[in-house]
């Protein structure tokens, strides 16, 4: 098989299984599997895959830059944020991650809800400056300019003296196997460290996410309260997360 051939069968194969198997893939087409492995690093090398241990995962098409993802299924986020500003009680406080499907919950928050909003992400503090009755603190550290968020050591201590009620973050990838995934380590540790600090955490994820990989494992599954995803039902990732006995809130 030429490599031409290769490529169209591993892209396939990813598409309708959701994951690559490198030892099968050689048994299958009669290769070695170091020679799948090197078709498998030029398709990650071209943005194509996720390379994990024994074969890759469907990238996510949420490592694209901050102003890029606004416009990646904005209704499906709009979903996902309606739903989670739903969980936010009244004198509550919330930590609040950033990125595009946070920024959109904080626009779903009611105007007039009296609550606490903790965040590392100045664009949802701004965001909420027309919401008066919602006392924002922010948290400080070197801004990631990819999320528009604070990471780095600075804004990890800053997050470990804060605590809150609801905890809302965001990933790039949700996979059963893989997990909850960011493309950033220091972004991923700053998520957990927020997560850390509320009694409930809960994930938001548009459709697009589910079933794709990035490079940082975020949170294991037990840790979280629930995922929020506008993917119905029906989505065979879904109900192999339901199976695992992960809670999932339908948005939309």
């Amino acid at each position: 098989m030429l490599a031409a051939e290769r490529r169209d069968h591993l892209l396939g194969l990813l598409a309708r299984e959701g994951k690559i198997v490198a030892k099968g893939v050689a048994a299958e087409l009669g290769l070695s599997e170091d020679s799948v492995r090197r078709d498998l690093r030029d398709l990650a090398a071209e943005g194509l895959c996720q390379r994990v241990y024994g074969g890759a995962l469907p990238v996510s098409p949420a490592v694209a830059d901050y102003t890029a993802r606004q416009t990646v299924t904005p209704d499906g986020k709009r979903q996902v944020a309606e739903t989670a500003a739903a969980l936010v009680r009244p004198d509550s406080a919330l930590i609040l991650d950033g990125g595009t499907t946070a920024l959109a919950v904080a626009g779903a928050l009611p105007p007039d809800l009296a609550c606490t909003v903790i965040t590392h992400s100045p664009t949802i503090a701004v965001a909420l400056l027309d919401h008066p009755r919602a006392e924002v603190f922010l948290l400080g550290g070197r801004l990631f300019k990819h999320s528009a968020v604070a990471c780095g050591a600075a804004a990890v201590e800053a997050a470990q003296n804060v605590s809150a009620d609801l905890c809302l973050i965001g990933v790039t990838g949700v996979h059963p196997e893989a997990g909850l995934t960011t493309g950033d380590a220091e972004e991923a540790a700053m998520k957990r460290a927020l997560a850390a600090r509320a009694a409930e955490t809960y994930v938001l994820a548009s459709s697009e996410k589910i079933g794709t990989a990035s490079r940082f494992r975020v949170l294991p599954w037990e840790d979280i309260s629930g995922l929020i995803t506008d993917a119905g039902p029906g989505h065979p990732v879904i109900g192999q997360l339901a199976a695992q006995g992960v809670e999932v809130l339908a948005a939309g």
